[in-house]
């Protein structure tokens, strides 16, 4: 559990014998739909590394400051 995080591995066939929720998966996609409207993220258009985890971060930052101060966040930013 490193940074505090647990990683749960969900086998394919216990997820196919009728529904079963998925623990928490949804927050991830939520997670990469907002940060997917930044036009710059869209893309891998960065050579490094440490830009596009910069750019990753400012895109969170900014998402959470909108949250906290319940600002409307464009679109397409």
């Amino acid at each position: 559990m490193e940074y505090g995080i647990k990683l749960e591995v969900v086998k394919l066939s216990e997820a196919k014998r009728g529904f079963i929720l998925l623990p928490r998966r949804w927050v991830v996609e939520r997670t990469f739909a907002w940060l997917s409207r930044f036009r710059r993220l869209v893309r891998d258009y960065e050579r490094l590394d440490k830009t596009l985890k910069g750019l990753h971060f400012v895109a969170a930052v900014i998402l959470m400051l909108a949250q906290v101060f319940r600002w409307e966040v464009p679109n397409r930013l």
